[in-house]
């Protein structure tokens, strides 16, 4: 593992855990102070925005002092446990941990809600964008940045993960908090808050992976206040909960969402797919058919196989497919990878679908299968529904959602027969993908899903 680290051999300082990681939640300890390891036994379990990682001790020796406790979000370069006659000050007290004050916790969520992180991974991670080792920033305040005539490469940040804000960039300019003034004016005199008006009671959330409970008790908040009846559950936003909410507001504030929608006749698929399970004796859902004709139409569509370079404004077409596949966890979302599923049939897809799957569902997938999707596709129909309209998986440029199969009416050749139907809603980012495009697309997989004996072999 790569990270900084400590002058004092008995600090344990927290490295990088994956490529781009900046901290990780502390899920256990499997030490307590005072117990002896071994080289390369393990310490702590910790979960990234990527896995779930077991860090090793680097050396034997005796634990001294445990820096945090399950459910902490702990910063790399920062100390993680010590050894026995480590971490301790000048008189040989232990050193206490600072904790953060109630403002500084404020001011860093508040920087955390105006910056958050990118959608999967950074762009560094991505097939064919590399950081380059510049500071991270967003578009927004680099163009603050060039107004004020400020270095960026020279202000410190102090948004998520070293992020610089448009609160550094002002205090870099002089400006401090706001945009610079011509002529200073007085404060105005403060004006009486009105005094607060009850509320209606909120009803109790029926959510089932609800984690606190604390008494009935007047809940104030800056917008609101409100007096709920009963308990109130409190679920704290943390590992890939807060990843998932991060990616995706990054996508809806970047990516110019539009979707287009239809439905394929999978009725002689539907037959073909019963043929080929009963030959090869594997299970095989309608999923991996999509998947094989999502490869073929990309290779006639190459903007919607893309990535948005926001930071180069550029978009970069890649010649392979890697297709995610977003999978429902007891953690949440997980979108794990296909490397180069156009060189796939449908069969070799289908395992994959199924490995992918158990190991997302058990937190034993690698870290780099987590990330480098050039297009997505969602199941959403293995639970309900039809149609939809996802949300990109940023910075790619498109994602195709699957809904629930189901008989249906058609009207072929002046005939009206029942036919199995598969609700098709792919959604695309206007920056890269105009809605010509996008429809012609998800009338080629359509098509190709009528003609299920071509898919069995790679798309190459």
């Amino acid at each position: 593992m790569a990270g900084n680290t400590s002058t004092d051999p008995n600090v344990f300082i927290l490295p990088d855990l994956g490529e781009g990681v900046h901290e990780a939640e502390l899920i256990s300890w499997k030490v307590q102070p005072g117990e002896t390891v071994e080289e390369h036994q393990t310490v702590a379990e910790m979960e990234t925005d990527k896995a779930l990682v077991e860090v090793p001790s680097p050396r034997a020796g005796v634990i001294g002092r445990l820096c945090g406790e399950p459910g902490d979000i702990l910063k790399v370069g920062e100390p993680a446990w010590t050894y026995e006659g480590g971490g301790e000050s000048a008189n040989g007290a232990a050193a206490p941990t600072q904790q953060p004050s109630r403002t500084e916790e404020a001011e860093t969520a508040e920087e955390e809600r105006e910056d958050a992180g990118t959608v999967v991974g950074s762009l560094s991670e991505m097939p064919g964008v590399s950081g380059g080792g510049k500071v991270l920033a967003t578009p927004a305040v680099r163009r603050l940045a060039r107004d004020l005539g400020v270095d960026i490469n020279g202000v410190k940040g102090t948004g998520l993960a070293g992020r610089v804000t448009d609160r550094d960039v002002r205090a870099a300019s002089g400006g401090g908090g706001g945009a610079p003034a011509a002529h200073a004016q007085p404060a105005p005199e403060p004006k009486p808050e009105p005094a607060p008006q009850p509320q209606p009671a909120a009803r109790r959330s029926p959510s089932a992976d609800l984690a606190t409970t604390v008494p009935s008790q007047e809940v104030v908040s800056s917008h609101t206040r409100l007096v709920p009846q009963g308990d109130t559950q409190i679920v704290p936003v943390r590992g890939l909960r807060r990843t998932i909410g991060q990616r995706l507001r990054e996508s809806v504030d970047r990516a110019v969402h539009f979707s287009v929608m239809d439905e394929a006749d999978v009725s002689e698929l539907d037959n073909v797919r019963k043929r080929l399970a009963a030959a090869s004796g594997e299970k095989i859902s309608y999923l991996p058919f999509v998947a094989s004709a999502v490869c073929r139409a990309l290779k006639e569509f190459p903007m919607l196989n893309a990535h948005v370079d926001d930071e180069q404004e550029q978009i970069l077409r890649y010649a392979y497919v890697h297709m995610g596949i977003a999978t429902d966890t007891e953690q949440g979302l997980s979108v794990p990878v296909i490397p180069n599923a156009d060189a796939l049939g449908v069969l070799e897809i289908g395992r994959h679908v199924s490995e992918l799957a158990r190991m997302a569902r058990d937190r034993s997938i690698p870290r780099e299968r987590l990330s480098g999707s050039t297009f997505t596709i969602s199941n959403v129909g293995s639970y309900a529904g039809r149609f939809a309209t996802p949300i990109i998986n940023y910075p790619e440029v498109g994602i195709l959602a699957v809904g629930r199969v189901h008989e249906g009416v058609v009207a072929d050749r002046g005939a009206i027969r029942i036919a199995k139907l598969i609700p098709l809603s792919l959604t695309c980012d206007h920056r890269s993908v105009d809605g010509a495009d996008a429809a012609r697309c998800l009338a080629l997989i359509i098509d190709l899903l009528k003609r299920p004996e071509e898919l069995l072999t790679p798309a190459r």
